[in-house]
């Protein structure tokens, strides 16, 4: 789907989660108000913020698809985060407004009245979030949209809410024990706590999360299909936005290609990520050293790091015959904890193993998030 095509479905999905908000939030404020009953009030308060939430939605969604800049060469995808932040700050207000409200309640309470119109509006409450959460979800899920998901899950946890509340009213007309107050206050907690979680996503993608694994070993899997790669390393992916990746990777090709073969091989692989997953890549490369002297050298060297513990891999050999240097990149695995510690015994080894050579070590590490 092309990126304006998925921005309208997203409009028009939040268009849809404002009514039914719009809607839920006239009758529940008109039913607690007769009913004397702050939980549905609260409950109310939550939907507006929702219905508010899907407006920021909107406005986020049509400030991120503004063209490339001077000041932004990458676009404005990543104010779809900052629309998120500011949908997660209103529902932390609206959890501690109603917390305040719902505790005085605890100790000051009033004896709310259910009539059968109310309970029949709380339970159409719970049925319509629940089918608005799905819908919602599945929208989400299909444009690959964190903020439509967590809109979705959001409504399907609001009918959860809204249930609490049913039973409270339960317990009031069977046993006529007022527990209103305290189902408000867990209410309150559970926005507070959602507020929260909802929080932590976009501030983390603003500071830069790793790419999953999964779309890591598929980039990886790809290009080591290409003729003349004999391994990929380094891939480092940024997100700045919806459907805007920027990155890049190295891959070993022999020191028989020509750099005419080399630009082309690059070229392609750049055209390839960029159709199949949006990813604007820039190609780096590697050297195997195919023969003589050096080609042994090179075989040896990396052979010997890789049977070290503690080295998950190692590549990016690279000879300065004018200093006798040899260079190489290696990752370590988890028990490695000070990389330059880590680095000098690596030396050490090296220099001991291969006495005729000096050696620098560079420690690289696995950019993709942790699965």
């Amino acid at each position: 789907m092309e990126y304006q095509e998925r921005n309208k479905e997203i409009i028009r999905t939040s268009v849809v989660g404002i009514a039914a908000n719009v809607l839920l939030a006239g009758f529940k404020a008109v039913v607690g108000a007769i009913a004397g009953s702050v939980a549905i009030i609260m409950d109310a308060v939550n939907n507006l913020s929702d219905a508010l939430s899907s407006v920021i939605t909107i406005v986020g969604t049509k400030l991120s698809a503004r063209p490339a800049d001077g000041k932004h060469p990458f676009g404005h995808g990543r104010i779809e985060y900052f629309s998120a932040i500011v949908i997660s700050i209103i529902v932390l207000i609206a959890g501690v407004s109603s917390l305040i409200e719902s505790v005085k309640k605890i100790f000051n309470p009033t004896k709310p009245e259910y009539t059968a119109f109310t309970l029949v509006v709380i339970v159409v409450a719970i049925l319509v979030k629940l089918v608005l959460g799905r819908y919602v979800s599945a929208k989400g899920k299909k444009l690959q949209s964190d903020s439509l998901i967590a809109s979705g899950a959001d409504a399907t946890f609001d009918a959860v809410v809204t249930l609490s509340t049913l039973i409270s009213a339960g317990i009031m007309l069977i046993a006529g024990i007022n527990l209103d107050g305290i189902f408000g206050t867990l209410i309150s907690l559970v926005i507070i706590k959602a507020g929260v979680e909802m929080l932590g996503s976009p501030i983390n993608q603003l500071l830069g999360t790793g790419v999953s694994p999964k779309l890591t070993d598929e980039i990886r899997k790809e290009v080591e299909a290409f003729p003349n790669v004999h391994g990929v390393y380094d891939i480092i992916l940024n997100d700045y936005g919806p459907n805007t990746i920027i990155g890049s990777l190295h891959v070993n090709v022999l020191d028989t290609l020509t750099a005419r073969e080399i630009h082309g091989l690059t070229r392609d692989i750049a055209e390839e990520m960029f159709y199949k997953h949006g990813i604007i890549l820039t190609v780096g490369v590697y050297a195997i050293n195919t023969e003589g002297k050096l080609g042994t050298l090179q075989k040896d060297v990396m052979t010997f790091i890789n049977n070290q513990p503690d080295v998950l891999q190692s590549h990016g050999f690279y000879y300065y015959s004018d200093k006798n240097l040899v260079t190489i990149d290696i990752i370590p695995n988890e028990s490695v904890h000070d990389d330059n510690v880590f680095a000098e015994e690596m030396k050490e080894k090296l220099n001991k193993q291969f006495p005729d050579y000096k050696f620098s070590i560079v420690i690289d590490h696995d950019y993709t998030e942790e699965s």
